[in-house]
């Protein structure tokens, strides 16, 4: 078996089983169980695969025809340009969470910023490398939290983590800026989700109540608890028509749309 036809192969049952991507991601969990790059799978396409490469590969093709996401298998995400370690413990990073970060890039004279439900620390370990302020991130699941710090020690961020519920550990008016990521999907809509997500991604990390709008209603009054007057919330958007009138106390709010057009971040300014 070459590489070439491993590739190819690969490629096949992934198409059979209607999955997305299907040579990309052979070609991921390619390099996975080689070790190697890209470019090195086509600069050595008539190279035998050794054994354990093509046990290797075999398991992995298997798990992703299974429905496990590729991230978990290759135990990787980018992510702002950066590799971000994901484990079924954390949410996977999505792209369009990068306008989240965005947002915050746009406020930078924040100085301290909490970024409360971290999960793999993307967010908060983002900011830290791309902004001279303190940055701390709260996570109510340790195991995720573990997740974060390990990215915060490989990319050399300085991030102080903390295990708790939403910002509990802090003092009011502790920070300019709360930024998150919360989970806003409805479990009343479990079943249409795509079933890598709502089979493998961790529900804690998901589901926001039965509308989804549970941790908005703790998280709002929580940042406004947190922030200094005039202090900055940002948060990545569900229902944004819901979550915009539970900001109607608050100043300065404005939706922000993704490349698709989706609202997908809301700023808002406490008075």
């Amino acid at each position: 078996m070459t590489v070439r036809t491993a590739l190819t192969q690969g490629q096949q049952l992934l198409e059979n089983e209607k999955i997305s991507e299907a040579r990309l991601t052979a070609e991921v969990l390619l390099m996975r169980a080689t070790g190697q790059d890209r470019a090195w799978l086509y600069a050595h396409g008539n190279d035998e695969l050794i054994e354990v490469w093509w046990i290797h590969y075999g398991r992995y093709l298997h798990q992703r025809i299974k429905g496990e996401p590729t991230q978990y298998i290759t135990g990787r995400q980018e992510f702002y340009g950066r590799e971000f370690r994901v484990t079924p413990d954390v949410l996977i990073p999505r792209p369009e969470t990068e306008h989240v970060v965005e947002a915050a890039l746009a406020h930078a004279s924040a100085t301290r910023i909490l970024d409360i439900g971290t999960g793999s620390g993307a967010i908060a370990v983002t900011l830290a490398l791309e902004t001279k302020a303190h940055l701390l991130a709260t996570e109510i699941s340790v195991d995720a939290l573990h997740v974060a710090q390990q990215n915060a020690r490989a990319l050399g961020a300085h991030v102080a983590f903390m295990a708790c519920d939403l910002g509990a550990a802090f003092a009011n008016g502790s920070f300019d800026l709360v930024i998150s990521n919360p989970p806003y999907i409805a479990a009343r809509n479990r079943a249409s989700l795509q079933p890598e997500v709502r089979d493998h991604e961790p529900a804690l990390a998901l589901f926001g109540g039965e509308d989804g709008l549970a941790v908005y209603q703790r998280l709002i009054p929580e940042a406004a608890r947190l922030l200094r007057p005039g202090g900055w919330l940002m948060m990545e958007l569900g229902d944004a028509a819901a979550v915009r009138e539970m900001c109607a106390a608050w100043t300065g709010v404005e939706i922000v749309n993704d490349l698709a057009g989706i609202p997908r971040v809301i700023t808002a300014r406490r008075p």
